[in-house]
């Protein structure tokens, strides 16, 4: 991703709030040593100096503002990206729920108002031969039809940022029956339709598929199922967060995968990593913001 980055001279400015993290840190300084990216710290600069001196054995590839109190970084760090300062939000070492509440803001957040806030995610796995979009992994616990509809949208524009211009989509659920006792599977035929009317983006879908039918071509010649997805997915969407939480932290676990994902639905790229996720795992998620930052601009 990095080698695309530069090749299209992609260059794009993270604001960190609170940024006493050193795993973040050696993600960023990862990301502007490769020259995709610029930084700007906020936080204790103070410690932020140690922590980089620490990680890094430098502290003169940032730009550092000293704002001590957690929400003022927060705030700060915000309005940077709304005024154009910088192009990219990413958390720090601060609560995911203070953070995300200053997303939220009504007045100084970065989603428009009616706007469905998801989260996508590219995993790159070692037995499946290209990258797999994954949604919702952490926003949307039960999302309804409008929802699925602003997640499917969100992860075929992330897709096509990666060149992919039509991707194959799969609706996962347990079966590929549809059963009107399982409201699920209903949206699944519903989501299908819509793209066929053209009332969602051009891609390759169906649903409900399981995995076996949606990622393993093998499968699908054995079950005897004829879909267009044809066991090639390109993106995965689940039916609630818990399914599609589960999925993806097995796929780290177990799987040997690696992951970047985004906060969709937002006027700028966000950027909400967990305290676990590795630190190539947040690399790419720098990454993945600058691309995604490039259509904003």
């Amino acid at each position: 991703m990095a080698d695309h980055l530069l090749k299209k001279k992609i260059r794009k400015t993270i604001a960190v709030a609170v940024a006493e993290d050193p795993n973040t840190m050696g993600a960023l300084f990862r990301a502007v040593q490769a020259g995709f990216a610029r930084a700007v710290f906020l936080g204790k600069a103070a410690r932020i100096r140690e922590l980089a001196l620490e990680e890094t054995g430098r502290d003169d590839w940032f730009i550092l503002e000293d704002v001590p109190a957690e929400k003022e970084a927060v705030y700060r760090a915000m309005n940077m990206v709304r005024e154009g300062e910088a192009d990219v939000l990413m958390k720090g070492l601060v609560g995911t729920d203070l953070f995300l509440r200053a997303v939220l803001d009504k007045e100084k957040g970065l989603l428009p108002p009616d706007t469905v806030m998801s989260y996508v995610c590219a995993i790159q796995l070692p037995r499946y031969p290209k990258l797999l979009f994954v949604t919702d992994t952490a926003v949307l616990p039960y999302p309804d039809l409008k929802q699925k509809a602003a997640m499917l949208r969100y992860a075929v524009n992330m897709a096509r940022r990666f060149g992919i211009g039509q991707p194959r989509v799969a609706l996962i659920g347990a079966s590929e029956k549809i059963s009107e006792n399982i409201h699920t599977s209903t949206d699944a035929a519903l989501l299908c339709k819509m793209v066929e009317r053209g009332q969602l983006p051009e891609c390759v879908i169906d649903g409900p598929l399981d995995i076996f039918l949606a990622c393993d071509p093998e499968s699908v010649r054995i079950k005897g199922v004829h879909t267009p997805v044809n066991g090639e997915a390109d993106i995965l969407l689940f039916p609630t967060l818990e399914a599609c939480n589960a999925f993806y932290k097995g796929l780290m676990l177990f799987g040997g995968g690696e992951l970047a994902g985004l906060i969709q639905g937002t006027t700028k790229p966000v950027v909400v990593m967990s305290r676990s996720e590795s630190p190539a795992s947040k690399y790419y998620c720098v990454a993945l913001s600058c691309l995604m930052a490039e259509e904003n601009t």
